[in-house]
């Protein structure tokens, strides 16, 4: 198959660049729903999508089918993620190796959670501890990967500090990580406070925004416990007042996420990287509102 154009090419026509990140299902029968999201997500044309990669590898086998349904079926640019949990070096160039032989040109590049059950990342037999040294033995494999890593806006939650976190992110940008995703928030500021810290470390590369349209406070306060993300007071009043209706709840998400992105992309954000959860409702409403 035809190579990815890599995703470096696309941020530098200075355009916003669209994204959306799907995650692979347990089952048969969530990859058929995720066939039909995708489908409703065609017509939008995001520039890449990208899929998810469980802990330990746990979703590997999925991971590449996801990635084949999407890039065969639905013709997207996809950026499958890898990370360094649960696999040996041997294994990470053997699937460096395949999914370059596929034409995948792209791979979203991090470290990894610890297995569930445990509090601290170990490393793999001789396999790797960080995100930096999978970007590099990624480029080391093939030269010609894009590659993307994870910023914190408001700092990894293992990290003792913004400052040694953003020391962290440079040694994976110099690695040869080409742009860097943001993981969630819901203040702006945060994110124009992180991308200038970055820049005054010499992070020069693209830094693509994540935004997460809320579906229900509860859902919300799980993800932000989990990455160390803050919620705005307003957001939080708004979410509880929408009481016990999923409806409202998703509608003031929505709202939420537009109001984000338009002073993201006015702002000069180089684009922003939904993360949808596999659904297309929301996906779809903000592309109408910023086509409005």
């Amino acid at each position: 198959m035809k190579p990815d154009q890599p995703i470096s090419e696309l941020l530098a026509t200075k355009r916003a660049v669209r994204s959306l990140e799907f995650f692979p299902p347990k089952d048969d029968a969530g990859v058929e729903a995720l066939r039909l999201t995708a489908g409703a997500l065609k017509r939008i044309a995001p520039d890449f999508v990208s899929v998810t990669y469980g802990a330990g590898g746990s979703t590997r086998e999925r991971t590449a089918q996801v990635s084949r349904l999407l890039r065969e079926d639905f013709g997207f640019t996809v950026m499958p993620h890898l990370t360094c949990v649960g696999h040996t070096r041997e294994e990470l160039n053997s699937v460096a190796d395949q999914l370059h032989a596929n034409g995948y040109r792209n791979i979203m590049t991090l470290r990894g959670d610890p297995p569930k059950g445990q509090s601290e990342f170990v490393p793999y037999k001789d396999g790797l501890r960080y995100g930096s040294d999978l970007v590099a033995l990624l480029k080391a494999r093939h030269s010609d990967f894009c590659l993307g890593v994870g910023g914190y806006p408001e700092k990894h939650p293992e990290a003792s500090s913004p400052a040694v976190d953003l020391d962290a992110l440079k040694v994976k940008v110099d690695a040869g990580a080409a742009f860097i995703t943001t993981q969630l928030f819901f203040d702006n500021d945060v994110y124009y406070r992180f991308v200038d810290q970055c820049r005054s470390r010499g992070i020069t590369v693209p830094i693509v925004p994540g935004i997460m349209p809320v579906l229900s406070l509860k859902q919300i306060r799980r993800f932000t416990e989990m990455c160390g993300a803050t919620l705005p007071e307003k957001l939080i009043k708004r979410l509880e007042a929408s009481g016990d209706s999923a409806e409202v709840a998703e509608a003031i998400g929505i709202e939420w996420a537009l109001t984000q992105i338009r002073d993201l992309l006015a702002r000069g954000a180089p684009g922003y990287h939904l993360y949808i959860m596999n659904r297309a409702k929301s996906a779809l409403t903000l592309a109408a509102g910023l086509a409005a």
